[in-house]
């Protein structure tokens, strides 16, 4: 059973806050818990504004988002972590080798398909990664609430 669930990017500004959202959404009638950090982050940092006006665009509420970095203690805190990119998940495992084996790639069911980072790209790379995510969080969300 997985309890808790850690999205992962590189500056936790983008893409795995709209991922947090969107399979916290996804997953709100169970109890699973949804956080996301970076492996860089922009500490306390909000939401990157082009971000958040996708995430409005498409429907969905975004909560106060302050950027916070990936640690170890979050690494093993959670059950499973899923990143954007194949190079992060060795960088997960850097930080904390006891990840090993709960490590996977946010678009795992499509085709282990990596999302690339949208910052600074302007919004049809938001709206791209968007995409992606929406796909991605929404396969995730199929196999752990069943």
């Amino acid at each position: 059973m997985f309890n808790k669930i850690l999205i992962v990017c590189v500056g936790n500004i983008c893409r795995s806050p709209m991922a947090e959202n969107l399979l916290r959404a996804a997953l709100a009638s169970s109890d699973i818990q949804v956080s996301s950090a970076g492996l860089a982050a922009l500490h306390q940092h909000p939401l990157e504004a082009t971000a958040s006006r996708v995430l409005e665009e498409h429907g969905h509420a975004f909560q106060p988002h302050q950027a916070r970095q990936l640690t170890s203690g979050a690494v093993s805190e959670a059950d499973l972590i899923l990143v954007m990119e194949q190079w992060q998940i060795e960088e997960v495992l850097k930080l904390a080798p006891v990840a090993r084996g709960k490590v996977f790639l946010l678009g795992k069911w499509q085709c282990n398909r990596e999302i690339k980072d949208p910052y600074r790209q302007g919004k049809p790379a938001f709206l791209q990664a968007y995409g992606l995510i929406e796909e991605a969080t929404g396969a995730w969300a199929q196999l752990l609430a069943g």
